[in-house]
């Protein structure tokens, strides 16, 4: 009989699927590398395991302790479903711009949720400062600080990297994936390039974020951080799971064609994907022009579209917030003022 002993063997080996549709017109061999097929849904299940279990094996994480993180959902559900394998406690803390069904998703899996406003990382107010606190004042815990962990960077490259690598056999020539503790593109990234360095590694971007900026200049102004709807895709702060040196390219894109395309790649592919599912596509229609024919392109979809229902894929709210109306991008405004109407809009939805 061939069968797993828990749910956490059941992580890693998704497959890569051609996109014929989306988005049109673009040349090469287009290859979604599906991470909601994993049993948690993202591609954050591979961390949360490795992490967890490289922290047991250095003795870190006894049994009863507790498992502490700051996560904008889909690292918060890896690490609950984790503890509850294992038999440890998790303490989550999320900011207040995720979904509503990614909290009762981590609250389904016996986690304890906090949630706090979106603030600065180093404000003593928000979700990273909050799960800080909690774990220093937990006997018995960790933090897992995914943003500032050199294991969520090795995860990737022990599991998704060698994955692409051998799927395409080798083959994959441009690797396109949304940023946002950048631990998932810099690992994939470091595999591939060490087996083949001309492979193009593209990051994506949100704006009112300040990942593209540092990435140009190897530096960033206070001024360009900006509310914007995305999740998981983006930063106010620089990670260190991030190695700029191994992208070759930020592109950023918007709030609105991200939703969007999520929505086509639903409707055309048959993918219920999620937000930033939709942001590494929009960046694929944006550097469609330096593609060629016999390309091998890998696109990472990051997570499952049942994580974003009450929010892409809800109709009532995407009119709300006006990525319904056909004058979205005629709209004399700069996009700073337009991030804050939207995130007011937002607010006032679910108020």
């Amino acid at each position: 009989m061939f069968y797993h002993k828990t749910i956490l063997d059941a992580i890693g080996d998704t497959p890569l699927i051609q996109l014929r549709s989306i988005p049109a017109n673009v040349p090469g061999l287009v290859l979604g590398k599906v991470e909601g097929m994993n049993p948690g849904h993202s591609a954050k299940d591979r961390i949360a395991k490795f992490i967890i279990e490289k922290a047991e094996n250095e003795g870190l994480l006894k049994p009863g302790g507790t498992i502490v993180e700051a996560t904008s959902g889909n690292t918060g559900f890896s690490m609950a479903m984790v503890a509850a394998v294992k038999g440890y406690n998790c303490i989550l803390c999320v900011p207040n711009k995720i979904s509503k069904e990614k909290i009762q998703l981590m609250e389904a899996m016996g986690a304890k949720v906090k949630v706090t406003l979106s603030l600065p990382y180093d404000d003593p107010e928000s979700h990273y400062s909050q799960a800080a606190a909690i774990a220093a004042a937990t006997p018995n815990s960790i933090y897992i600080n995914q943003y500032f962990n050199a294991n969520n960077t090795e995860a990737h490259y022990h599991t998704t990297g060698k994955e692409v690598w051998n799927q395409t056999e080798g083959k994959v020539t441009h690797l396109l994936a949304s940023m946002g503790t950048g631990g998932t593109i810099t690992g994939t990234a470091k595999y591939l390039k060490e087996k083949n360095p001309q492979v193009k590694v593209i990051g994506v971007d949100a704006y009112g974020s300040i990942l593209q900026q540092y990435h140009e200049t190897g530096t960033y102004s206070q001024e360009d951080i900006h509310p914007y709807l995305l999740e998981a895709v983006g930063k106010n702060f620089i990670p260190s799971a991030t190695d700029f040196k191994l992208i070759d390219e930020i592109v950023k894109v918007t709030d609105r064609e991200s939703a969007l395309l999520a929505r086509r790649l639903a409707k055309k592919e048959g993918i219920l994907a999620g937000y930033s599912s939709g942001a590494a596509l929009a960046a694929l229609k944006k550097i469609k022009s330096t593609i060629k024919e016999d390309d091998v392109v890998v696109v990472l979809l990051a997570d499952h579209g049942s994580r974003y229902m009450s929010k892409i894929y809800n109709n009532a709210w995407m009119q709300h917030v006006g990525f319904f109306h056909t004058s979205f991008r005629n709209l004399n405004r700069s996009r700073v003022i337009y991030l804050k109407e939207q995130w007011r809009k937002v607010i006032d939805f679910y108020s």
